[in-house]
């Protein structure tokens, strides 16, 4: 096929896709965060959650394995990750009776190649995610027509804007963000109601938890995410970005 002519079908193709996307976000407007997941599960395809089964992972968690527990999670283990992430994935895992988890790591060949020593991120922390959990992730979201997050807007000024439906920009997948409007009383509201189980660094003063090395403790008054990638203007890890843009919908990259 010509090129102006595979252009012209990937423009039709995301135009279709857009236009879901906006009927998606009208639909849910005014529904609950269980509705949006019904609604991922039930008519954005062949979809996976993504969780770092951080600080609030459990609350999507929770909601998914209420619905369907055979639901694909997605965890990437980017090697750098808390012992106690570690072990809390695996607890939550079973508590919650997730039958599908898959843990995701970036190739060894790709290791071996541009972090031999485990040093990429003294000197690139952009470098060091892209290897560790961009990669990866996108290699495993091959399959899939759209995925799950568990962004909200309060997290970022990045996410301000954010809708429960996106059209991913370069992939042409659907991203769903079911908790975008919830505030930091509703995720704890929903964990106290549910009896879930917390973080066990959550209590050592990490409201937000990434890798070890580039996350750390929050002072009270700090914004909650103060301590990822601290001293840095960096506040997101990559996996929601195409080409070093954030991707929202109805960006253009």
């Amino acid at each position: 096929m010509p090129l102006d002519e595979i252009q012209t079908e990937l423009g039709r193709d995301r135009s279709v896709l857009t236009q879901k996307v906006a009927a998606l976000n009208a639909r849910y407007k005014h529904h609950s965060a269980t509705d949006v997941m019904h609604g991922a599960l039930r008519e954005a395809g062949n979809i996976a959650l993504v969780s770092s089964f951080g600080a609030e992972s459990v609350v999507l968690l929770h909601m998914a394995a209420v619905i369907d527990r055979q639901v694909p999670v997605l965890f990437i283990d980017t090697q750098m990750l808390f012992a106690e992430t570690l072990v809390y994935q695996q607890e939550v895992s079973e508590r919650l009776g997730l039958r599908n988890v898959h843990v995701i790591r970036a190739d060894a060949d790709d290791m071996a190649r541009d972090d031999p020593y485990g040093a990429l991120r003294l000197r690139d922390t952009d470098a060091c995610c892209t290897l560790r959990k961009t990669i990866p992730l996108q290699r495993a979201l091959s399959g899939y027509d759209g995925w799950i997050t568990g962004r909200k807007r309060f997290q970022a000024g990045t996410r301000a804007a954010l809708d429960f439906f996106e059209v991913e920009d370069g992939t042409g997948r659907i991203k769903v963000n079911p908790l975008a409007h919830w505030a930091p009383e509703d995720v704890r509201a929903y964990m106290e109601e549910n009896r879930l189980p917390r973080h066990p660094l959550v209590a050592q003063g990490y409201p937000s938890i990434g890798c070890a090395p580039c996350t750390s403790p929050v002072a009270p008054g700090e914004d909650p995410r103060a301590g990822r990638w601290r001293n840095q203007t960096k506040e997101e890890c990559g996996i929601h970005f195409v080409d070093g843009k954030m991707v929202r919908n109805g960006d253009k990259t």
